[in-house]
């Protein structure tokens, strides 16, 4: 059976994304502290409140191109149809 997505919720669109990008920043900064004491170096090139800043900036800017795209998909989908997909029951 095909369905078509017709529209997205724009700011729950913003919210996950931002909750995947928080996801993907947090062992990036760990991990780029981390290196940065095996290095020698004090701290890292952008020092412990860049890596701090880049845990806020990367969930915002996922927020921000997640309620951009879904704005975008809701103008394309309503004029030309949304993703098609196949769902198929499962026992």
């Amino acid at each position: 059976m095909k369905r078509q997505i017709k529209h997205v919720g724009v700011a729950q669109c913003g919210k996950v994304l931002a909750g995947i990008y928080l996801i993907i920043a947090i062992p990036m900064v760990a991990f780029m502290l981390l290196a940065s004491g095996f290095s020698g170096q004090e701290t890292t090139p952008l020092g412990v409140g860049g890596a701090i800043f880049m845990v806020v900036l990367y969930p915002l800017l996922g927020f921000i191109s997640g309620v951009i795209g879904a704005w975008l998909y809701n103008l394309v989908a309503a004029r030309i149809g949304g993703f098609e997909y196949t769902t198929v029951d499962v026992a």
